[in-house]
């Protein structure tokens, strides 16, 4: 029996990746830039044993159907197969991310599977090998192997698109990140499927990949000078452009709610009220402010005024994926 265990963190993007150039590879029409962080993760532990008659997936205690499993189920195959083995596998996860909200629970859940299983089946792999792998469970898992500002590189080919840390003097460190969580409930649109949406009827998509790469630049100027208010004006206007590209499709579609749009006008709002604060959203309602950290306490008080306290979580700058356990027993 080959026992792993890890735990990596969730990690929000300021430069989007949206769309995809290989499907079945998960290869990005585009290179991406996030941030890691501390509030929201994932702690997975698999299990290959002789003893398993099948692959079971257990989240937060419940035993998963096939159904909800499929990309772990698909997962574990591809590792089975690097590995040159036919063990089954157990796999419990406990998410402390709500799934499928948009609050990137898919990039720190396959993150984890895959350091996971990297420890049971010891592949030994780097990590920067390790964010390649996880990238085929979850494109924006690559990013959750590494703590900190991290880029995903698009590449051409499946050892080509990975991600790497971001040396920025520890300048994360100085920031800090407002979760508004106006609804946890799962999306109707899955991000696979509203990128697949985009990439295939979306007329402003082709411009959406040449602004994302200006935009990616920009952003690592930003942060290789420490200019907070240019990495917040790229993310939020990176962010609209992304979401403008769903409005496109045939037939249109949005993730936004009428409590996004109050979220983002009130950090507008607070802009102009001298606040430095800017937003971001993923593909899901919930929106994310951007500050920095010693400005956090007081943009939390004033976005009480409009929010319940439970709708508001504050994160910090989150560190690289862990590795808790390796058990072997033969």
């Amino acid at each position: 029996m080959s026992n792993g265990k890890a735990k990596a963190y969730t990690n929000i993007a300021l430069i989007k990746y949206w769309g995809k150039q290989d499907e079945d590879l998960i290869i990005p029409s585009n290179s991406s830039l996030s941030l890691t962080l501390d509030a929201f993760y994932t702690i997975t532990n698999v299990s290959f044993s002789k003893n398993n008659q099948k692959d079971r997936f257990y989240l937060n205690k419940q035993l998963q159907n096939n159904q909800q499993s499929k990309k772990v189920y698909q997962f574990l195959d591809l590792v089975r197969k690097k590995a040159q083995t036919d063990l089954f596998a157990e796999v419990t996860s406990y998410n402390h991310v709500p799934t499928a909200a948009g609050l990137a629970s898919s990039a720190s859940g396959m993150a984890a599977l895959a350091g996971a299983c990297n420890e049971a089946l010891r592949l030994n792999l780097s990590n920067e090998e390790l964010s390649a792998l996880a990238r085929r469970g979850s494109g924006s898992a690559c990013r959750s192997i590494f703590g900190g500002f991290v880029e995903w590189e698009k590449g051409n080919s499946d050892s080509s698109s990975l991600a790497h840390q971001i040396e920025s003097n520890h300048w994360e460190d100085q920031l800090a990140m407002i979760f508004i969580l106006v609804n946890d409930r799962p999306k109707t649109i899955s991000s696979r499927l509203g990128m697949q949406q985009t990439v295939k009827t979306s007329s402003y998509f082709p411009i959406w990949v040449k602004e994302a790469e200006k935009d990616l630049i920009i952003a690592k100027n930003a942060i290789a000078y420490q200019d907070f208010e240019a990495l917040g004006k790229v993310s939020e206007a990176n962010a609209l452009k992304m979401h403008a590209t769903t409005l496109a499709c045939e037939p249109p579609f949005s993730y936004w709610s009428p409590d996004s749009l109050r979220a983002m006008d009130e950090v507008r709002t607070l802009r102009q009220q001298g606040f430095s604060c800017y937003f971001t959203m993923d593909a899901g309602p919930n929106v994310k402010v951007l500050c920095q950290k010693n400005d956090a306490p007081a943009i939390l008080q004033e976005l009480q005024k409009e929010f319940l306290p439970s709708q508001l979580i504050i994160a910090n700058a989150g560190p690289e994926i862990e590795f808790l356990e390796r058990n072997v027993s033969r």
